[in-house]
């Protein structure tokens, strides 16, 4: 291995956003498109007041979710049947292949670290516009 193509390690400055498929904006992070990460990802999301993502799920990745700040709604499974609320302190494990729609039904904004086991953040993200109307806005 060269010393060009040789891992070493990053700072990442999460300044900039961008749009994720899910409908949300995630704050830049560890990614195979910033750093060169071949197994993992992880970004910093916040949810405003009033706003849910769109019903997706990541094909054949998991996911963990530790809330920062506020309180974060998802409703899971199949039929989006399940529902639960994760608050600032608690950790949230989506396994690969759930849909899942989570939500900010509060007044104050919601900070999360997302973590994924896709390397490549967006490129899992299925979405499930079939879904999107089980959960009442």
């Amino acid at each position: 291995m060269d010393a060009k193509s040789k891992p070493t390690c990053h700072v990442v400055k999460p300044h900039h956003t961008y749009g994720g498929k899910q409908g949300l904006n995630y704050f830049e992070g560890i990614a195979a498109e910033t750093v060169g990460s071949t197994g993992i990802c992880m970004h910093i999301l916040t949810i405003p007041p009033g706003i849910r993502a769109k019903a997706h799920l990541h094909e054949s990745h998991e996911t963990a979710i530790y809330v920062l700040s506020g309180e974060a709604h998802t409703w899971y499974g199949d039929r989006l049947e399940e529902h639960v609320v994760v608050h600032a302190g608690e950790l949230f494990y989506i396994p690969a292949g759930v849909p899942h729609l989570p939500a900010n039904l509060s007044n104050t904004p919601c900070t999360a670290i997302i973590a994924r086991t896709d390397p490549n953040e967006q490129e899992s993200v299925m979405l499930l516009p079939e879904l999107d109307a089980l959960v009442p806005r």
